[in-house]
């Protein structure tokens, strides 16, 4: 199938929205996943496209870009034109650009490279000229705020430094219409600034931008208008003044939902985990303890150390100095495979990379960790008891997927984050250390992460948080620890700790 509009006859299309969507449905393997979905971005506007995980947000924004195609009867227009683009290159050409949730970089590629793929400069023979994309990509990073070397590989970056080339990347294509999808997930509070004042920079040109966010904070913060999904419906649409956050979230879930941080006070035990001068690759002469029953968060901006701690903490990188104890005994970790054995787990920021193999069952993902609970002896897996675990988290976590055997690639992105948690827990540790454990994640399921970090914390697990989220460390955390530049820089205690003195404190 091929575009039916070119990208070079759209700029003289008819005043009117950049983006038309008229009966749009979809369906999966006979599971409908969209329905009808009619829907209108304006030029200077930017919509807000908010639902619970697997509401098909994710899914009517990539049969937008051409990675899947409608069913048959829907209609999309983009610039007044009717168009069938066939690929995400088809409408990248036309005008459309997409900033995915998980991320799509080579992470074997240079920044520059990733940066300026597939429009790379080329000097009088014809050849890339290396010099010349090098100074292109650090204006394109420069223009989100990001001091990177172009030449560094995306694979040694951070996640949110990644995400910021991600965005970066989106920005240079200069599109008519800019999908965010999640764009803030892995960014701090200074990260998503910077973001938003790029957004307000593409409204005030005249662009579109659709905006998909979990943290509805944002949606009020940035968005003109809001359009809900709920089950594959779109349920309602209309400007965010005059909303209020309660009416929000029952659009969305088609209940009410209170207190969304339920914090239940420690009812700590002996200390479980013990850090003495712990010094890796990001972080220097850290010391801190976790005990039993209690939530230890970690806050910091964009490169301060937190992933980096947690990773040294499981052995998933190397420790030059400092030592690790559990419950009173040294333990040398060496790999994640001694950290398993040792009871800690470790839910990593980025499941498409570290967390989830994409083309294997959601049983396959859950269990693989934990194949020695289930074993037999001489190897063999006793399949009953793994398929009543499984199904167990499935049912407790609402998974929602086409059962146990769906390949983890067919679910939504906070759905595969369930799975993600589930894996780490079915270890059955003794120590928990959580990475981003709500990124893109909704309102709804976050509640209920809530809650069972509740649960876990009353069975006397001790739990690292390390997360982006401020609201969420203020919420849930009992002692907020804080880094900047790879040191401790400040502690605080649940409910004597403020943004505004974590902020300072990350800036010290």
């Amino acid at each position: 199938m091929s575009e039916t509009a070119p990208a070079t006859s759209l700029a003289a299309a008819p005043a009117g929205p950049v983006l038309e969507l008229h009966g749009i449905s979809k369906t999966f393997a006979g599971v409908g996943v969209l329905h009808g979905v009619e829907l209108a971005v304006h030029p200077g506007q930017v919509m807000g496209l908010v639902g619970e995980n697997g509401a098909g947000k994710s899914t009517l924004m990539r049969i937008v870009t051409g990675i899947y195609g409608a069913d048959s009867g829907g209609v999309i227009r983009f610039g007044g034109r009717e168009v069938h683009f066939a690929s995400a290159r088809q409408s990248i050409d036309a005008g459309v650009a997409m900033i995915h949730q998980d991320l799509n970089l080579l992470p074997d590629l240079t920044v520059a490279e990733n940066l300026l793929l597939g429009r790379e400069p080329l000097n009088r023979f014809g050849l890339i000229d290396r010099p010349a994309m090098r100074a292109q990509a650090q204006v394109l990073l420069a223009a989100v705020r990001q001091q990177i070397d172009p030449a560094s590989s995306v694979g040694s970056l951070s996640v949110a430094q990644q995400q910021m080339v991600e965005i970066a990347r989106a920005l240079s294509l200069d599109a008519r219409l800019i999908i965010m999808d999640e764009p803030t997930d892995a960014l701090t509070g200074v990260e998503t600034e910077v973001l938003f004042d790029a957004i307000r920079q593409l409204r005030a040109q005249g662009k579109a931008v659709v905006y998909i966010s979990h943290r509805l904070a944002e949606i009020f913060a940035i968005c003109d208008v809001v359009t809900v999904l709920r089950d594959g419906y779109k349920v309602f649409s209309g400007p965010v003044v005059g909303l209020d956050e309660a009416t929000l979230i029952h659009h969305m879930v088609g209940r009410e939902i209170t207190d969304q941080y339920p914090y239940r006070p420690a009812a700590a035990g002996a200390v479980a985990l013990r850090v003495r001068g712990l010094t890796a690759p990001g972080i220097s002469d850290i010391s801190f303890e976790v005990r039993a029953g209690e939530v230890v968060g970690f806050a910091g901006l964009m490169g301060a150390g937190s992933s980096e701690l947690g990773k040294a903490i499981y052995g998933d990188v190397a420790v030059h100095a400092g030592s690790v104890e559990l419950q009173g005994r040294p333990v040398r970790l060496r790999s994640p495979q001694d950290g398993v054995r040792a009871g800690i787990a470790y839910l990593p920021e980025d499941r498409k990379a570290e967390g989830l193999i994409q083309a294997h069952s959601v049983r396959t993902n859950m269990s693989l960790a934990a194949l020695p609970r289930f074993d037999r002896g001489l190897g063999w897996v006793d399949r009953h008891r793994e398929d009543e675990a499984v199904a167990g988290y499935i049912s407790a976590f609402a998974i929602k997927s086409q059962g146990a055997q769906a390949e983890v690639a067919t679910l939504s992105g906070g759905n595969q984050q369930k799975v993600s948690l589930a894996k780490a827990l079915m270890t059955e540790p003794r120590v928990l250390i959580l990475a981003e454990p709500t990124r893109g994640v909704d309102v709804g399921a976050r509640r209920e992460i809530y809650s069972l970090v509740n649960e876990l914390k009353a069975k006397g697990m001790a739990i690292v948080l390390i997360s982006s989220d401020m609201p969420e460390l203020l919420g849930i955390a009992d002692r907020i620890l804080v880094l900047s530049h790879g040191h401790l820089t400040g502690t605080f205690e649940h409910g004597r700790a403020t943004q505004e003195a974590i902020l300072e404190r990350a800036l010290a």
